[in-house]
């Protein structure tokens, strides 16, 4: 039964990172359903992992043209070649790093200046408000008229915004950082692929936050093939679920994941305020 639930959290958790629909709110949920207490951050934070080796898998094009652009940054700059620095930095590639930077610092700082509520989200207590947010930030693209425009720094500190937002459990990351960018009327291609790299960091990010309550937890009774085949799975399902989105953000809309998480919030407040089958009242 664990190795099915390890299947089970890995797809949903390699689907859901990329698909608008927020993995750590399913996550969540679903830990809540299966009844996982033992060892839950440090699968959750393994399950993402998996979801980043998708990214360097799909993007290792893009992210090996910064590296070298990260390395001639460097030896520009050491050699004191300062003209040659200068017109560097204004590369396309170079710019596009300096934007995740910008768009990661910003993230960081919501994050620590907003730890202890994120900490609480955790325990699903603002979870079906999260999926109801996603819903009306997904909706909210049929009002925007695209313009294609390229992005800027101030662009990209207001992705970085949406993400910082989307770190609680519902709201959706890339449905959050897409929508950021199309409000701000990137191009579409641009919007997804700053929004699929952006959560390279952010994964990064959250797994070094999570290293002391990982600690402190304790690793008890670890069953290794479950993580292991999670993820895995949570790899292979995330590379399929990024090729799918970037085609849908450019020929679809993505109103199917907007009326899904709509309903998806409905039910767990139903669930956490009426029923409570799977979720206690969070607030009582």
């Amino acid at each position: 039964m664990g190795i099915i639930i390890g299947i089970i959290l890995g797809i949903v958790q390699g689907l859901c990172e990329f698909l608008p629909v927020s993995s750590s709110g399913h996550l969540v949920l679903l830990q809540n359903v299966f009844g996982i207490e033992e060892n839950a951050l440090f699968f959750t934070i393994m399950l993402h992992i998996g979801t980043l080796v998708a990214v360097f898998v799909v993007y290792r094009k893009v992210i090996g043209e910064m590296l070298l652009s990260v390395i001639k940054f460097l030896r520009l700059l050491f050699t004191g070649k300062w003209q040659a620095l200068r017109e560097h930095i204004k590369t396309p590639v170079q710019l596009k790093l300096f934007y995740l930077i910008i768009a990661t610092l910003v993230t960081v700082v919501m994050a620590l200046v907003f730890n202890d509520l994120i900490d609480e989200s955790y325990e699903g207590k603002y979870l079906g408000f999260g999926f109801i947010i996603t819903s009306l930030v997904l909706f909210s693209l049929n009002f925007v008229k695209r313009k294609g425009r390229t992005m800027k720094w101030w662009n990209a500190c207001g992705i970085g915004f949406m993400q910082g937002i989307a770190i609680l459990p519902g709201i959706s990351r890339s449905g959050s950082t897409i929508a950021g960018a199309t409000w701000f009327g990137l191009r579409k291609e641009e919007a997804a692929e700053f929004s699929f790299m952006l959560s390279i960091p952010a994964i990064l990010g959250s797994l070094i936050l999570e290293v002391p309550d990982i600690i402190r937890e304790g690793f008890g009774s670890v069953n290794w093939l479950q993580i292991g085949v999670g993820v895995v799975f949570a790899a292979v399902s995330g590379y399929f679920a990024i090729k799918w989105m970037i085609k849908l953000i450019v020929n679809k809309s993505l109103n199917i994941f907007a009326v899904y998480t709509a309903i998806l919030g409905v039910l767990v407040l139903l669930d956490q305020f009426v029923f409570n089958i799977f979720m206690e009242n969070p607030f009582m």
